[in-house]
């Protein structure tokens, strides 16, 4: 893939600034944990799987900085990175996981500790990769050639360690010869998908066009849309999924349209600890996002706003899980 979200570079974290795109291509070196919690909370790192590896090297970093090393303060750090984004559960999987390792190896204070916690943010990072290749091999066989494929919000190379959950599967037909058309929701208020999408589509030479959210039912009343691919951010027990605000609107047109509706994520976005979606924590973000997002008032001053980051889209609407382990059925038949 061209695109490379994060890498470790030395002792430090390098990841692409994803605010700045479309319009540059920035690449930020995090050498202070605390940098890495204010890259995620400020969506600089963004996605699922990505905010969970960024998390795990952050804990690398903090370790390395401390100049007193204990499991205590290793939590309380782990608790700010888990705070940072509260509905994404690759990001506390990651901590909790990588905590846990700690806990089980002891593997000393010191340097030992510190290359200790590196290993395992590598480890985190190669197997997301390993699961995005896999969650594409087993997406390509459901889309044949020629299909179109709406996606929402971003869940590509940007978003994981990898090529990618939904994209990843896009990335995958291309390379089995397929000819896929995409048509990317610019996703409101941040525009991730006219933002990152579009551009990333573009960088990998994907026939890609932006429609506006509101496009799409039309676009499906029309019978230009075969699939909606998207990715997911939290699966709960009964398979209800917590995804870009936005989603379950998708989930409920592609019902009334007879489209299938797959869910492309790794095992470890699935969180058997949540029975359902509404015990899943939204998080709201700020109104200027949505008053004046980049910088352009686009609403009255002192207008309420009401901006959830996600929404839950419930399992009897999703036909499939697109994962790691395999393509597991959801609660619709596939049309």
């Amino acid at each position: 893939m061209k695109v490379k979200p994060l890498e470790r570079v030395g002792d430090s974290l390098r990841v692409i600034d994803q605010t700045e795109l479309p319009g540059k291509l920035v690449y930020r070196r995090l050498d202070d944990y605390q940098d890495v919690i204010e890259s995620i909370r400020s969506l600089r790192v963004r996605g699922a799987p990505a905010i969970g590896i960024a998390a795990a090297y952050g804990l690398a970093i903090a370790a390395r900085q401390a100049t007193s090393l204990d499991p205590a303060y290793l939590r309380t750090v782990g608790d700010r990175f888990k705070a940072a984004r509260p509905t994404a559960v690759n990001l506390s999987w990651a901590v909790d996981r990588v905590l846990d390792s700690i806990a089980r190896a002891q593997p000393g204070s010191g340097p030992e500790m510190v290359e200790f916690l590196w290993r395992q943010a590598e480890a985190i990072h190669d197997e997301d990769r390993l699961m995005c290749a896999r969650i594409g091999e087993h997406g390509a066989q459901l889309i044949g050639d020629g299909a179109v494929v709406l996606t929402h919000c971003n869940a590509g190379a940007l978003a994981t360690g990898g090529i990618g959950t939904a994209l990843g599967v896009i990335y995958t037909c291309r390379d089995q010869g397929k000819n896929l058309r995409v048509y990317a929701d610019e996703t409101r208020p941040l525009l991730q998908g006219a933002r990152l999408t579009a551009w990333e589509l573009q960088q990998e030479g994907i026939d890609v066009t932006l429609i506006c959210d509101s496009t799409a039912g039309m676009l499906m009343q029309q019978g230009e849309i075969h699939f909606v691919l998207v990715g997911a951010d939290r699966i709960a027990k009964n398979g209800d999924t917590a995804n870009k605000i936005g989603t379950y609107t998708l989930a409920v047109l592609a019902k009334e349209h007879g489209i299938p509706f797959y869910v492309a994520a790794p095992s470890s976005t699935f969180d058997p600890s949540i029975d359902a979606g509404d015990q899943i924590i939204i998080e709201e973000r700020a109104s200027h996002e949505v008053t004046r997002s980049f910088g352009t008032r686009t609403a009255p001053e002192g207008v309420s706003v009401y901006s959830p980051a996600f929404d839950v889209t419930p399992q009897r609407l999703i036909t499939g899980f697109i994962t790691d382990e395999g393509v597991k059925p959801g609660g619709r038949a596939p049309a």
